[in-house]
């Protein structure tokens, strides 16, 4: 299986956060790939930059490799496709994954429950 973590789901496999279920960690050790989103770095970054997040996103960048994740850049064709996607739900870097994950094709695992209304590929935990 193909997964794409959302950007929260990312920063608690980091941070090793108690809020990540042992089921959510069980699902990204047992799938065959695991991606991370351009767009989660880019997410990130501006929090940082806002003194919304306390992240450093370089380490954000260097956590993908160090898990043994594969960075997912942003493609046109997806820039396309999150334009398409019905307004369930307005955040910006939320759709790009939702068109990401349907591009791809993978499962996008995320806390965010309105996400489940646009695909049976988004898993929510």
């Amino acid at each position: 299986m193909r997964l794409l973590l959302d950007t929260q789901i990312y920063l608690w496999f980091l941070a090793d956060s108690a809020r990540l279920s042992k089921a959510a960690k069980r699902e990204i050790q047992d799938a065959d790939d695991v991606f991370i989103s351009a767009a989660s770095i880019w997410e990130a970054s501006i929090k940082a930059a806002l003194g919304k997040l306390a992240v450093d996103p370089a380490k954000l960048v260097e956590g993908i490799q160090a898990s043994g994740f594969t960075e997912m850049p942003i493609q046109a064709a997806h820039g396309v496709l999150a334009s398409a996607l019905p307004l369930h739900h307005r955040d910006p870097f939320d759709r790009m994954l939702v068109a990401q994950a349907l591009a791809e094709p993978a499962h996008l695992l995320t806390a965010d429950s309105l996400l489940s209304q646009y695909s049976e590929l988004v898993h929510v935990i």
